[in-house]
C-alpha cells in the first residue's frame, strides 16, 4: 500500500514533517510494509519555508533585516535544493509576532524588512521566488517593500520621502519612481501565497477587515482606508494600474498590492503554489491513500486550507482522503462535502492544552493506527461476500 503523509503543521506544536513522520509511526504499527511518502505541506503562512526545505531539499539562509518597528531583527529565508527558488514569509521579516503592546501600530508598522529579504534572495540570482504573506504586523501596502527593492516614493513638493513605508504616511506620497528598482526583478517570477480576495480598500478592505488585530482602533482604520485609496489613486495616476479593487489587493495590510504593482506579481492559492513546489501530484497518481491535517479541522477547513486543497488534488486522481485534526470542531464535518473522505482526532479524551501539546507526536500516531485499522476492517469486508451482506440500517424488524 502506498500512502502519501502531507499534512500541515500543528500551530504551536509540530512541524509539518514531524506531524507526517507521527502519522507514518501509527500506520506502520498496523501495515509494516506500507510505503509512505512523506511530503511536508503549508498554505503558505508560518511554517511554509521549514515544509518546502524538508520537501525539496535546499538550506535555511540567515541575515538581519529592519522589523515592523524599525528595529533590526534576525530574520530567514530558504534556497531551494534546484539553487533557483527562494521561499520567503513575510512574518518573518514583517509579522506580528515581532512587536507586542504599543509598537503593534499600523500606522507605523514597515514591510521594509520584507523587501530587504526579497533583495537578499534577488542577490543571489534566483529566478523564483515564493513569498507567504500571512501574519502580517503592517498596513502599508507594501510601500516599504518596494523601497527595500529600490523604489522611490515623492511628495506634492517633489521630495524624496526617505521615512520607512508605513500605513500612516501613504497621504503624503504623490508620484512613484520605479527606475531604481532592483534588476533582479525582471527575469525573476514573484509567486505569493494569497487566499483571500479582499480589495485594498473599502468596507471589505485592508484596513477595515485586518488592521484591527494588528492593534488599530476605529479612527486609525479611518485613516489607513483613506491612506490606501489615496495610494491606489497614485498608482493608477502614475503607473497606469488600477489596483484597488484588485481579488487579494488587501492581504497582508496591502501587501498584495504592492507586490502586484512593484514586484509584477502573480497572487495565487498557497497550497496550489506549495503542491506545485513539491511535485506532490506525481506520487498521486500511484497512491492508495493520502493522510492530511492541521491543528484543528472546523467548517473554515474548506475554505483554502491545506487539507482541503489535498483533498482536491488526490480527488483528480480518485484517491481517498483522511484528515486527522489536534482537535475536531462541531462543523468539521463540512469536510466531508469538499473530498475528505474521513477524519480522526488526535485527542481521544479531554485534557489541558498543554498537555495536548507535549504529547502531540504520541496522540497523532495512535490517531492515524486507529484511522488505518478501520483500513483494514473495510479492506476484510470487500473479501468477506457475507460481511458485504450485513444489513446496517437501524430500522426495527418486526
Amino acid at each position: 500500500m502506498k500512502i502519501i503523509l502531507a499534512p500541515d503543521s500543528f500551530k504551536g506544536s509540530l512541524a509539518s514533517m514531524d506531524v507526517a513522520a507521527a502519522m507514518e509511526t501509527g500506520i506502520k504499527r498496523v501495515i509494516p510494509g506500507a510505503e509512505c511518502i512523506i511530503i511536508p505541506m503549508a498554505d503558505g503562512g508560518e511554517g511554509t519555508v521549514r515544509s518546502l526545505l524538508d520537501a525539496a531539499g535546499g538550506e535555511l539562509i540567515s541575515c538581519t533585516v529592519k522589523g515592523p518597528a524599525g528595529r533590526r531583527v534576525n530574520a530567514g529565508y530558504g534556497i531551494l535544493a534546484d539553487n533557483r527558488t527562494a521561499v520567503i514569509e513575510m512574518a518573518a521579516a514583517s509579522g506580528l509576532s515581532l512587536v507586542s503592546g504599543s509598537s503593534r501600530n499600523p500606522l507605523k508598522t514597515t514591510t521594509f524588512g520584507t523587501g530587504e529579504l526579497m533583495c537578499h534572495a534577488l542577490d543571489r540570482g534566483v529566478e523564483t521566488i515564493i513569498l507567504g504573506i500571512g501574519g502580517s504586523a503592517t498596513n502599508d501596502a507594501g510601500v516599504g517593500m518596494a523601497q527595500a527593492l529600490g523604489a522611490v516614493f515623492r511628495d506634492g513638493g517633489g521630495r524624496v520621502i526617505r521615512r520607512n513605508g508605513a500605513g500612516g504616511m501613504l497621504q503624503d506620497i504623490e508620484s512613484v519612481d520605479l527606475q531604481g528598482l532592483h534588476p533582479g526583478l525582471r527575469n525573476t517570477r514573484v509567486l505569493v501565497a494569497c487566499d483571500v480576495d479582499n480589495p485594498l480598500s473599502g468596507k471589505n478592505g485592508a484596513a477595515h477587515v485586518f488592521a484591527p488585530q494588528k492593534g488599530a482602533d476605529a479612527a486609525m482604520v479611518k485613516i489607513l482606508d483613506k491612506n490606501l485609496k489615496h495610494l491606489a489613486g497614485v498608482i493608477k495616476r502614475e503607473l497606469g494600474v488600477d489596483v484597488d479593487k484588485a481579488p487579494g489587493a488587501g492581504a497582508a495590510g496591502g501587501l498584495g498590492a504592492g507586490l502586484l504593482v512593484f514586484a509584477g506579481a502573480e497572487l495565487k492559492s498557497g497550497i496550489e503554489i506549495i503542491s506545485k513546489a513539491t511535485a506532490i501530484e506525481t506520487h498521486l497518481r500511484t497512491a492508495d491513500l493520502v493522510f492530511t491535517g492541521e491543528g484543528r479541522v472546523d467548517f473554515q477547513t474548506a475554505f483554502g486550507k491545506t487539507p482541503a486543497g489535498i483533498a482536491r488534488l488526490a480527488g483528480e486522481y480518485g484517491v481517498p482522503v483522511i484528515a486527522i485534526g489536534g482537535g475536531l470542531a462541531d462543523d468539521a464535518g463540512a469536510a466531508f462535502n469538499h473530498g475528505i473522505n474521513g477524519l480522526e482526532a488526535a485527542i481521544a479524551r479531554d485534557m489541558p492544552l498543554d498537555e495536548a501539546l507535549a504529547n502531540s507526536g504520541e496522540y497523532i500516531a495512535n490517531a492515524a493506527e486507529r484511522a488505518i485499522r478501520l483500513i483494514k476492517i473495510g479492506q476484510s469486508m470487500k473479501k468477506n461476500p457475507q460481511m458485504m451482506q450485513v444489513d446496517l440500517s437501524t430500522d426495527d424488524a418486526d
